[in-house]
């Protein structure tokens, strides 16, 4: 692991929510954050402009100096930096991300300079810097970061606001990733949980004996297979949340249960589903719900693509008349839902997995969506 020390500033929209949006995707993909500055705020250097807030993060990471850059500046056009301007080096944005030091290092190249060249005359980075690390020595100047603020030619007054960023802000205990056959899921909850170390908990769709024979005869292993599912998907929740690992704050999964009711309700004749639901009511209230409900749209033509792509055999005679049938028993369940706070992401159009950058656009927008108390109606972000 290396330590590097990074300047992050805003002035458009909300800075402060941009700042904590920069410093929890950096934790998410970048490395540890082991501390924060203090916040402060200042004029526009250079130019004329809003007035910024900026801090300083100190990061553990894994990364090479030129793969921080890449993902500093990934997560900077996330957040909704554009590109410099070809006119003048600075104006206002949404994030800016600069790397001060990585370790005692020193590179000199035409876009990554460290340790940063302008640092030394920029008190809205040197006055948290001293903060923080007050004794660490400029590699190239042998100056603590005491004697650079002191010496700083920078007349320009920086002042201390009262909000504290905090380390870490993931803020949802249990996340349930819905979507149809082929949108997604299970390739989408498996990176999140990883990248945010929360406990995984995926489907076990392929231990279950009924799934390829449905596909076959689906009047006559309809019902075994959707009671085989019910069964297996409360004991692996009810196993699951009930211990949470200890080294572990979150748990992201890769289906709900009540998914049960809804393929249940396309492939059930209407007497086996009545005797399923009152099955499925006993046993789903005992289960604990997910603090966010996302669920992944695509359209007909996008799944049926991404199912003859996997390649599962048993798949193969999956109609677009099915698939349409899910999506719109999934649609039904959540315009009911009154406690759920739910979250639609439409990637129809996006490949997240070949595409990084799509990738950290689903998870910024899933760590920025307001809890359900705080908007006024279910949010459908397109991707």
């Amino acid at each position: 692991m290396h330590k590097a020390v990074l300047s992050l500033g805003s002035n458009l929209g909300n800075p402060f929510k941009n700042l904590q949006a920069a410093i929890d995707l950096l934790h998410l993909f970048a490395g540890h954050i082991s501390a924060i500055a203090p916040v402060y705020q200042t004029k526009a250097w250079e130019f004329d402009g809003n007035d910024f807030l900026n801090t300083v993060v100190i990061l553990q990471t894994a990364l090479s100096p030129r793969e921080l850059l890449q993902t500093s500046q990934r997560i900077e056009r996330v957040i909704g930096r554009k590109s410099k301007s070809q006119n003048r080096q600075y104006q206002n944005r949404l994030i800016d991300i600069d790397i001060l030091y990585y370790d005692s290092q020193q590179i000199n190249t035409p876009d990554l300079q460290i340790p940063h060249p302008l640092l030394t005359q920029r008190n809205f980075v040197l006055k948290p810097l001293n903060d923080i690390l007050p004794e660490f020595f400029h590699p190239v100047l042998q100056k603590n970061h005491r004697e650079l603020l002191s010496l700083s030619p920078d007349k320009t007054p920086v002042k201390l606001i009262d909000k504290k960023l905090k380390i870490n802000n993931f803020p949802y205990n249990f996340i349930a990733i819905e979507g149809n056959i082929g949108a997604g899921k299970t390739t989408f909850a498996t990176q999140f949980a990883k990248d945010a170390d929360a406990k995984q908990v995926l489907e076990r769709f392929e231990e279950n004996p009924f799934l390829p024979k449905f596909y076959e005869d689906q009047s006559r292993y309809a019902f075994p297979l959707e009671m085989s599912f019910l069964a297996d998907r409360y004991q692996q929740l009810t196993d699951d949340l009930s211990q949470y690992d200890l080294f572990k704050t979150s748990v992201i999964s890769d289906y709900f249960v009540f998914k049960s009711l809804i393929f249940s309700k396309v492939t059930l004749s209407e007497d086996e589903y009545a005797l399923y639901r009152k099955i499925f009511n006993f046993m789903y209230r005992d289960l604990a719900k997910p603090d966010l409900y996302i669920y992944l749209y695509q359209n007909v033509d996008r799944l049926l693509k991404n199912i003859k792509k996997r390649g599962r055999s048993y798949e193969q005679s999956i109609t677009g008349e099915y698939l349409e049938q899910i999506h719109e028993g999934y649609m039904n369940f959540i315009k009911t839902q009154k406690d759920l706070n739910i979250l639609i992401l439409d990637i129809s159009d996006i490949d997240f997995v070949d595409n990084q950058d799509y990738y950290y656009k689903m998870v910024y927008t899933i760590l920025s969506y307001p809890e359900k108390e705080h908007r006024e109606h279910l949010v459908i972000e397109k991707m």
